[in-house]
């Protein structure tokens, strides 16, 4: 590591303003798929405190500088000069037009950053520093501009062009070429800029704004696709409706664009009035997308269209703050996906992730605050952290002051900064100034890594019905963050009766109330000491409600407590983890007597609790069907000293069949009640029946109940939707079931014309465990079908295999280890930023035995010493390293 040139660090602490602002830009493109000429000519001037004669420096990645003028006037030589990949222009005065010509080679563009071709499509991704290989300029969000876009292209090629704005005029050109002209009268970032030019198909809608406006709605795919975007329309117009009611907040375009390419490295982009997205987050019919494609578009959609205030109409002021406009947007679409369908699983869903991806981020060498300190390639910082962690942060601000101090701090946010870049600090100080609340201290989440840890102690005095809940909170140290201070963390608590099962009244000791059933305490201080009286009877605890915080609990309870609370708390978030909690139990004991060499024997009180779940029913078969989900073995390995590999795979899979057998009954009677009773609906109630039928359907297989094996095959063969028949499919798959070869084939060949499609039957490959995965792995990478520089297929096949399939990466013998270094190795040199991505699952090698850790360390270093390294690879290899 000592021989490798360590790319320059950027540091939050170095910020400084823009020395220079741009307040207008004329972009022209002459689109050629390999030499594409773009003329942007910028309304520049010195920042106010800027001093005379500093030099105008701007970004660039790659474009080649044809031509420079300056106030209509070419620039002389010995005026400006490349520093790196920079254009440094020497005192170019205190008002100036500049106008550079650039070249850039859009079909050779492999890391679809800045102008690129997807599927004969041009394509812009900007975000977060993709402008710059377009052309030469401040590529910094606090610079914001209005922008002028002239687009010219062939008539045959390019039928369509689009940029942001509304369309201000389009015409003919000679030679079989056409032109068209968007201007977008707010400013904004570069890294908002987008343009799209193809032979695209449309669907077109319209919507009235609260104050009457009519905004015309249009959806651009591929012509093979068009027939799968009606979902994304009807999304859109609901996520308009949504953001109209809940904040007040009015769409400010004459026309809205969604734009579906199939080459893409994110899910989607909040370009102004021009998103693009992945096909992935777009495309959605009954025979060719799941429930949970179904609901993930609509997310997207919403996600994306809510930018449109929270990050367009108000941005960052530099990439530091990148959580101000992705943790505030994921909550917003989280809220959405709540009130359009089950607000208890959706947020049972988002815990999920949030343990299962940013708890691990939190506990690695690639921990992070949710605005972190510094980084090498701010493209690896678009993290759960970032995103995830960023929205419970603001969610926890939402539950100390409620729901319409919160609706005002929002308000207030954007009276204040309509139009500008700003930081967490402001958005904090708006919350605070509409609450009241102090805040002051909760800033710490903004800049402390880690996941806190709570211990809660509990003592009960009979005599007295007092009850003593002690609560103290500790941060693990982080890399560069050896020393934590104490967080503002609000804790929503309930009490549930031990014996009566009813909800107990809390009145802390000092009040002179009769008490609530529930309550937000807010912890400060390291140790904190409530004392609740007036209890007739001892209670079980019920938190953190609605998990209203980011943290990891400690709360010593007997298995006999855990199973009363699954079947009594009232909150579901809190019901589910009383499930989640009593499965780890049994997982744990199981794990004892795998190391003991003992015979694996599950706790019957597991598939009690969980047949009375199924024996009482909910009114949501969707929460139920969540009830029944064990927890994952990722989530379960990290929380063990040493990962276990063989260990976790031979008990998890163990307690699975054991559950399926002990509920065979069971599960028979919630397969058969949640059949289907009418024509295929994405309707919620519709969804949850499917998705507690497939549940029940996959405890069959697995428990090898009497002809489950027939029950999977003729769902598979008879299905009428996707869902139901990937379900039916990865069920037969899960235990290798004789035909399962037949079945596979004949998928994919019923649906090989459907990208994403063929995308499901890779990644159910993918995860497919025996001692076979990695030359499966390595034969479907020799399919016709497979494609390295498309990144949904490559994360299908590859990016599953590493992240799902246990038993094939963590091969003792590395082999899993050194194919992923080979991939990112020959991917680095292409995509670098698909290559990062799928490098950060070696970073976990501290939390295995010494074997592993040793090959994975390996494979680090391997790629760490390749010459030519990219910058995101780079950092994410040597912090694994050093960390």
């Amino acid at each position: 590591m000592n021989d490798v040139k360590k790319p320059t660090a950027v540091r939050l602490e170095d910020y400084t303003p823009p020395a220079y602002r741009t307040s207008a830009v004329e972009l022209l493109f002459r689109l050629d798929p390999q030499a594409t000429r773009v003329i942007a000519k910028l309304s520049v001037e010195r920042a106010g405190d800027t001093e005379a004669g500093t030099p105008l420096r701007l970004s660039g990645d790659g474009p080649q500088l044809l031509g420079l003028s300056l106030d209509g006037s070419p620039v002389d030589e010995s005026r400006y000069r490349l520093e790196g990949r920079d254009l440094v222009i020497d005192d170019p005065g205190a008002q100036f037009e500049l106008v550079i010509e650039t070249e850039i080679n859009p079909q050779a563009n492999t890391t679809l950053m800045g102008l690129y071709i997807s599927n004969g499509v041009f394509c812009t991704q900007c975000e977060a520093e993709g402008f710059r290989r377009i052309t030469f300029f401040q590529d910094r969000p606090d610079v914001l501009a209005r922008y002028r876009v002239r687009i010219e292209g062939d008539k045959t090629a390019q039928p369509v062009l689009l940029s942001n704005g509304n369309l201000i005029e389009s015409g003919d050109l000679d030679e079989g070429r056409h032109f068209a002209v968007w201007e977008d009268p707010f400013p904004k970032p570069s890294y908002l800029f987008a343009l799209v030019a193809g032979d695209l198909a449309m669907i077109e809608d319209h919507f009235t704004t609260m104050s009457g406006r009519d905004v015309t709605l249009r959806i651009y795919s591929e012509h093979a696709c068009i027939d799968q975007c009606d979902h994304a329309m009807i999304s859109l117009k609901k996520s308009m409706r949504w953001d109209e009611i809940r904040y007040g907040l009015e769409y400010d375009l004459d026309i809205f664009m969604i734009v579906a390419v199939s080459d893409f490295n994110m899910g989607a982009m909040e370009n102004k009035g021009l998103n693009i997205f992945n096909t992935s987050a777009t495309l959605a019919r009954q025979e060719t997308a799941t429930d949970s494609d179904f609901v993930s578009v609509e997310r997207i959609i919403a996600h994306e269209y809510f930018h449109n205030w929270t990050g367009d109409r108000v941005t960052c002021r530099d990439w530091f703050q990148l959580t101000l406009k992705e943790g505030l947007t994921v909550l917003r679409d989280q809220q959405f996906t709540a009130d359009m369908h089950s607000p208890a699983v959706k947020r049972i869903n988002d815990v999920v992730q949030l343990r299962e991806s940013q708890f691990i981020e939190d506990a690695g060498p690639l921990a992070h605050p949710i605005r972190p300190s510094s980084y090498i390639e701010i493209n690896n910082f678009y993290t759960r952290t970032v995103y995830d962690k960023g929205a419970e942060v603001i969610r926890m601000i939402f539950t100390m002051i409620g729901e319409d101090a919160f609706r005002k701090g929002m308000d207030l946010y954007f009276r204040r900064h309509d139009g500008q870049a700003v930081t967490c600090e402001d958005f904090v100080a708006a919350m605070a100034d509409a609450s009241g609340h102090d805040l002051t201290q909760f800033l710490r989440w903004y800049n402390q890594a880690g996941t806190p840890r709570l211990t809660v102690n509990r003592h009960y005095a009979a005599d007295t019905g007092r009850f003593m809940l002690e609560i103290s909170q500790e941060t693990p140290p982080t890399p560069g963050q050896p020393d934590k201070e104490p967080l503002h963390i609000p804790i929503r608590i309930g009490l549930v009766g031990r014996t009566s099962g009813k909800v107990l009244p809390m009145a802390l000791e000092g009040e002179n109330s009769q008490g609530s059933e529930e309550r937000i305490l807010e912890l400060t201080e390291p140790v904190h000491l409530f004392t609740f009286t007036g209890l007739g009877e001892e209670p079980i605890p019920s938190l953190p409600r609605g998990f209203s915080a980011p943290v990891i609990v400690d709360m010593p309870m007997s298995r006999d407590e855990l199973a009363h609370m699954l079947a009594r708390d009232p909150d579901p978030f809190c019901r589910w983890e009383a499930g989640q909690k009593l499965a780890i139990e049994v997982l744990d004991e199981l794990m004892e007597q795998h190391r003991a060499r003992q015979p694996l024997e599950v706790d019957p009180r597991l598939p009690g609790a969980l047949g009375a779940v199924l024996d009482l029913g909910d009114p949501d078969p969707a929460f139920t069907a969540r009830m029944l989900g064990l927890p994952s073995r990722s989530y379960y390995a990290q929380r063990l000293p040493v990962i276990d590999v063989e260990g976790v795979i031979r008990t998890h899979d163990y307690l699975r069949r054991q559950l399926g057998k002990s509920l065979t009954g069971k599960l028979r009677q919630a397969y058969q009640a949640n059949a289907a009773d009418g024509p295929f609906s994405i309707e919620t109630e519709a969804m949850a029946r499917r998705s507690l039928r497939n549940v029940a359907l996959a405890y069959l297989v697995r428990g090898g109940a009497d002809r489950a094996i027939d029950l999977a095959v003729s769902q598979f063969r008879d299905a009428d939707n996707m869902t139901d028949r990937i379900a039916a499919l990865a069920a037969l798959l899960d235990v290798q079931a004789p035909g399962y070869q037949e079945h596979l084939d004949s998928f994919y060949e019923q649906w090989k014309h459907e990208p994403l499609v063929v995308n499901k039957w890779f990644a159910l490959q993918a995860m497919m465990e025996d001692d076979d995965s990695l030359g499966r792995v390595h034969r479907l990478m020799e399919h016709p079908a497979f494609n390295m520089s498309n990144p949904n297929r490559l994360r299908s096949l590859i990016g599953v295999f590493c992240m799902a399939n246990m038993k094939g990466f963590h091969r003792a013998d590395g082999a899993g280890y050194a194919f992923l270094g080979d991939i990112v190795a020959d991917l680095d040199r292409r995509n670098p930023q698909v290559a990062s991505r799928l490098l950060a699952v070696l970073g976990r090698w501290r939390r295995h035995d010494a074997g592993r850790q040793a090959l994975m360390k390996a494979q680090l270093e391997r790629i760490l010493a390749i010459d030519g390294l990219s910058s995101d690879s780079f950092e994410i290899a040597s912090k694994s390293l050093e960390g």
